[in-house]
């Protein structure tokens, strides 16, 4: 059973890191789900508030900082709210639209149309496609060390135990 189990909470890791950069994965909830299957599966013991409150506060931080950083991009390049929502959709269709590209011409074209939707310019309509691009990839950067941070915790703590 504990082998069952570690090969869940790796696999659920592995979707949870993937999922820092390919945005249908669920992210950080795949590697809050893991502690749950590594309690329910081996034990809950290791785990007392401290470990449940530190990982459900960056959860929280990783959701509210995944959206904060992609639109503060598109804004600090002189992006709109077009541009934002623009460059989320070209984020959410552009691997399926393109596979492998789509990931990064999604949000660009995403940016890049909302805004001429809204009748900007051609040349701020392309440099909020590029804030939109600088987000997305400061907002991986953050998904990255902080999802790290949640597994390396939490081996921590069941080692420790």
């Amino acid at each position: 059973m504990v082998v069952a189990a570690w090969i869940i909470v790796v696999l659920l890791f592995a979707v949870g890191m993937a999922g820092a950069v390919y945005p249908v994965l669920p992210g950080a909830l795949a590697i809050y789900a893991a502690f749950f299957i590594y309690g329910w599966m081996v034990s809950f013991e290791p785990f007392g508030f401290w470990f449940w409150f530190i990982q459900t506060t960056i959860v929280i931080v990783l959701m509210i900082a995944d959206y904060l950083v992609s639109a503060l991009g598109v804004k600090k390049f002189g992006g709109t709210k077009a541009s934002v929502i623009g460059s989320t959709i070209g984020l959410l269709l552009g691997p399926f639209v393109i596979p492998v590209a789509g990931l990064l011409i999604g949000p660009f074209l995403g940016a890049v149309i909302g805004e001429m939707i809204v009748g900007t310019e051609w040349k701020q309509a392309v440099k909020a496609g590029v804030g939109a691009l600088v987000g997305f990839f400061s907002g991986l950067v953050v998904k990255v060390i902080l999802q790290l941070l949640m597994i390396i915790l939490f081996v921590i703590w069941v080692l420790k135990f």
